[in-house]
């Protein structure tokens, strides 16, 4: 086995293990949400914090925003296909969890 870390997992990690990224894409992983369902949905995550992160969700490719040219504007966010991908990865976090938390 390599004694070294693999860059492409501690490039992964780093994007996963920072504070919110998480349970924001967890809160998608159920379906699209307005910025406002995913500030109720995680109690304590601010709306600057919110905003920064689905900012570097999108550029990463993980999120989408997508804007309704309605009255007044709907804006919602969705995981793309890149971060639909991840689901199978939560259903084994929330098994570890429940056996072990």
């Amino acid at each position: 086995m390599n004694d070294q870390l693999c860059p492409k997992m501690e490039a992964t990690l780093e994007i996963l293990g920072k504070k919110w990224i998480g349970l924001i894409l967890f809160s998608l992983l159920q379906g699209p949400r307005k910025f406002t369902e995913i500030e109720k949905y995680i109690p304590g995550l601010s709306g600057r914090m919110l905003t920064e992160r689905l900012k570097e969700l999108e550029t990463r490719k993980i999120v989408k925003k997508n804007v309704y040219a309605e009255t007044p504007v709907r804006i919602e966010y969705e995981l793309t296909p890149k971060g639909s991908e991840l689901s199978s990865t939560f259903e084994a976090i929330a098994i570890w969890a429940e056996k072990w938390n």
